[in-house]
């Protein structure tokens, strides 16, 4: 039997496939589906206030894909802790708080607050978060502000830090250098692209918000490509997402040099995604005769 068993770090996951932030909520679905198959979930996003988010209409269907302007929506930390943490210390994979904030102080403060919380296995710090303080440029499009983003959660928790990188960069191997040299224990590679969809009836945007996130398979390439620049640019594990919605699509970014995969948008199609996933990677390596997902990243060709 081929192993499935990853570590990112110091966290084993029992799979290489995980949920992606933003679409498992804070854990309400994850009775839809089959929990072995599960390594491990990615929350949707908190900010230390509750948040109303974006006015709809917040989803757009596109081809091989979808717009959402959500704009992270979310009840708070307190209401998290209460409500939500709880459930999460009684399942059996690791649950990691992806965490938002409009200043380097808060993300500090937000990691600290929740650290040693029953049910909270790390974090994923959402660097696509735009820094009042510095006009709205997004953290992450800027690799000093994702490095001091960093520094501020690894100084308030010992546990998991993974920084969840933007594509909308000119080189995204500079940030991800920049948030492993502060102390990131993992990269997540990508985030959703910036899109933007017209309804030609109306003449006018079809987001309330006029540009959304981007996902869905039509962005896997993209995602792939970059996930493969990360991976061969820092030491620290690489977690592949964009557009994964088959087996096949999880194994290109694990040969292209990724730990792990999260499965987001394919979710909104079929339920029973993630396990599908799970099933189809283990086949393959049973079929080819490959003993764990260790020697997946050897296969590819390194010139």
């Amino acid at each position: 039997m081929s192993d499935l068993a990853v570590a990112v770090g110091n966290l084993a996951l029992r799979g290489p496939v995980m949920a992606a932030s933003g679409t498992f909520g804070y854990g309400t679905e994850v009775p839809l589906l089959d929990r072995t198959k599960l390594a491990g979930m990615v929350s949707k996003g908190i900010f230390l206030r509750p948040r109303a988010g974006t006015p709809p209409p917040r989803i757009v269907e596109t081809p091989s894909g979808m717009l959402n302007a959500i704009g992270l929506q979310g009840p708070g930390v307190e209401a998290l802790i209460r409500d939500y943490a709880p459930l999460w210390a009684s399942w059996d994979f690791p649950v990691l708080v992806n965490l938002n904030a409009e200043s380097i102080d808060e993300y500090g403060e937000l990691a600290a607050r929740l650290d040693g919380v029953p049910g909270v296995g790390g974090f994923e710090v959402n660097i696509s978060c735009p820094n009042v303080e510095q006009g709205g440029m997004y953290f992450g499009n800027d690799p000093v502000a994702a490095a001091r983003v960093t520094a501020a959660v690894r100084q308030r928790t010992r546990l998991p830090v993974w920084v969840k990188l933007t594509p909308m960069v000119t080189d995204i191997a500079v940030v991800a250098r920049a948030v492993e040299a502060e102390g990131a224990d993992a990269v997540s590679a990508v985030n959703t692209f910036v899109g933007m969809s017209i309804d030609l009836n109306t003449r006018r945007p079809r987001l309330a918000n006029r540009t959304g996130g981007l996902s869905g398979p039509a962005v896997r390439p993209l995602a792939v490509h970059l996930a493969h620049q990360v991976a061969r640019s820092v030491r620290i594990p690489v977690i592949g997402i964009g557009g994964i919605a088959t087996a096949e699509d999880a194994l290109e970014f694990l040969v292209a040099g990724c730990r792990a995969v999260q499965v987001g948008t394919a979710t909104f199609v079929d339920g029973a995604a993630i396990a599908r996933v799970h099933d189809g990677i283990a086949a393959y390596l049973e079929r080819t005769a490959i003993a764990s997902l260790e020697e997946l990243p050897r296969c590819l060709p390194k010139d």
